[in-house]
């Protein structure tokens, strides 16, 4: 299954050097510096198009009418232990459901996968699970709770000492690259890039469904 990821890096800049600066400042006392803030705890997000899910009653059908259950995620959160060389990262999520027939209490499995992103594009793990959700009798809505965990490598997650040189040094008021911003650098992007994780989670769709939710 193709993903669109348009997520964004995980770097954000900070000047910190003096004290009361403000996030994104450039700090203008004995030179100029930029203080990267990151962490090696991947973002958590969920991808295009598979934060639902829409089952029908008669396979290939797509209309309005045979519309049998809809399910969104929602309320992801994370929780991060970054203290040892490998990272743990564990995703929580909620899974809203409705369903068009209320008659008799019925038990709804939702697949879902969660998939580590290295760059914003290479898979490291990938794994699917799955949700279960009851209606009992006479309801239309339910709810049940997901859950995703992966494990990344501190140290493909941490800047190699020079590129945080690059980014951190204090820049003199006047030097040539005072004004520079260093993520223009493309060995600093590339590094940033190689840094950068991502945590993602979604329903494990088929193409059809996928197909869907880009078009409906």
């Amino acid at each position: 299954m193709k993903l669109r990821l348009p997520f964004v890096s995980l770097i954000v800049l900070a000047a910190s050097l003096a004290g009361c600066a403000k996030e994104g400042d450039l700090v203008v006392s004995q030179g100029v510096g930029i203080t990267a803030v990151r962490t090696a705890c991947p973002a958590v997000g969920i991808p295009d198009y598979t934060g639902d899910v829409t089952t029908f009653r008669t396979p290939g059908s797509v209309t309005s009418d045979q519309i049998d259950v809809v399910a969104a995620i929602t309320n992801l959160r994370s929780s991060c232990n970054e203290s040892g060389d490998k990272v743990y990262t564990e995703a929580t999520f909620d899974v809203l459901a409705s369903r068009t027939d209320t008659r008799g209490a019925r038990t709804v499995e939702l697949p879902y996968f969660s998939t580590v992103l290295q760059g914003g594009s290479a898979v490291q793990a990938k794994r699917v699970g799955s949700v279960s959700v009851t209606f009992a009798d006479g309801q239309a809505r339910a709810q049940a709770t997901g859950k995703a965990g992966s494990y990344i490598d501190r140290a493909a997650a941490t800047l190699p000492d020079d590129i945080r040189e690059k980014i951190t040094r204090r820049r003199k008021a006047g030097d040539p690259d005072a004004a520079l911003d260093p993520l223009a650098d493309p060995q600093v992007r590339a590094a940033l890039n190689r840094a950068t994780f991502e945590l993602l989670v979604g329903f494990q769709l088929t193409e059809a469904q996928l197909g869907y939710n880009a078009t409906r």
